[in-house]
């Protein structure tokens, strides 16, 4: 099948398929006349792919997912440290956005919202604390 059959039996956009083609997560065959061709076990992996991303593993958990599904000799603890460490980022960053919507509710409740100039939220932007992510990655 062509890109756009396999894109619609996978769920994926063709210039994702493309994308995980560039960086060799995919590697479709070719036909004659230079056009992909995807056949059954190629549009299974691009499956595999979209729930996986969807589930929110980064690209190169992809990766070794794959090499692990691949490998039929596989221990299943690889794959479960693997999910485990993708949960743990999960609940992170969970902890994080409780977090900032903890911060947002008590602006939100503390500003009158009325035609005085005076606002707590503009307020806690101009002088609040930083967010740790983001002055984190700033440092970095």
């Amino acid at each position: 099948m062509n890109i756009g059959e396999a894109a619609a039996a996978s769920g994926l956009p063709a210039k994702t398929i493309r994308y995980y083609e560039e960086i060799g997560l995919i590697r479709p065959k070719r036909d004659s006349n230079g056009y992909r061709a995807f056949g059954a076990d190629e549009v299974h992996r691009l499956a595999f792919l979209n729930r996986a991303r969807g589930l929110g593993f980064s690209i190169e958990d992809c990766r070794a997912l794959l090499g692990l599904y691949d490998d039929t000799s596989r221990a299943s603890e690889d794959v479960k440290r693997l999910a485990a460490d993708h949960l743990a980022r999960i609940d992170t960053r969970i902890a994080e956005l409780q977090a900032m919507r903890a911060t947002m509710a008590g602006l939100v409740s503390a500003c009158a919202g009325d035609g005085r100039p005076d606002c707590p939220i503009l307020e806690d932007l101009a002088t609040g604390p930083l967010c740790a992510h983001r002055s984190q990655s700033r440092r970095e």
